[in-house]
């Protein structure tokens, strides 16, 4: 792996963006698209910080279904105090889920999971056999090949 940006300048602005390229519009993302076919060290970081995003929203998924796997334990085994331990866990799922959200808001967490869906179907699509691609609604093809 290369340990330098090939182009100094365009890696400072893709880090000040978080390596992310999803929200410009097609006509300027040409060059950026180039820089990251051509830069290992930017391609190894927008990677990484994608790795963090997602992992993110999955933490704050786990954590919001653990508090309320908590609430449903308190509300069946009704130990003492049950009011201010519903309470608890209720406010744990919603820091939780506001937590997911600000991180979903935030990031391109959600494009890269919907990019790499796409991509999945896409393979699928490409093994299905021929008779059966023929039988899929044209715009379920058109969305799934992109042309």
């Amino acid at each position: 792996m290369s340990q330098q940006c090939v182009d100094p300048i365009v890696g400072k602005i893709l880090a000040g963006w978080r390596y992310d390229i999803s929200g410009l519009a097609p006509e300027m993302r040409g060059d950026y698209e180039h820089h990251f076919a051509a830069c290992e060290y930017c391609r190894s970081r927008q990677r990484l910080h994608r790795i963090i995003d997602v992992s993110l929203i999955v933490l704050a998924s786990v954590s919001a279904g653990v508090f309320l796997l908590a609430f449903g334990v308190i509300r069946h085994f009704g130990p003492r105090h049950t009011f201010w331990l519903e309470i608890a866990a209720l406010g744990g799922f919603a820091l939780s889920a506001l937590i997911w959200l600000a991180v979903a808001v935030a990031t391109p967490a959600p494009m890269a999971v919907v990019d790499a869906a796409k991509l999945g179907a896409r393979h699928v699509h490409d093994r299905l056999p021929q008779e059966i691609r023929e039988r899929l609604p044209e715009d379920l093809r058109l969305k799934i090949t992109g042309s």
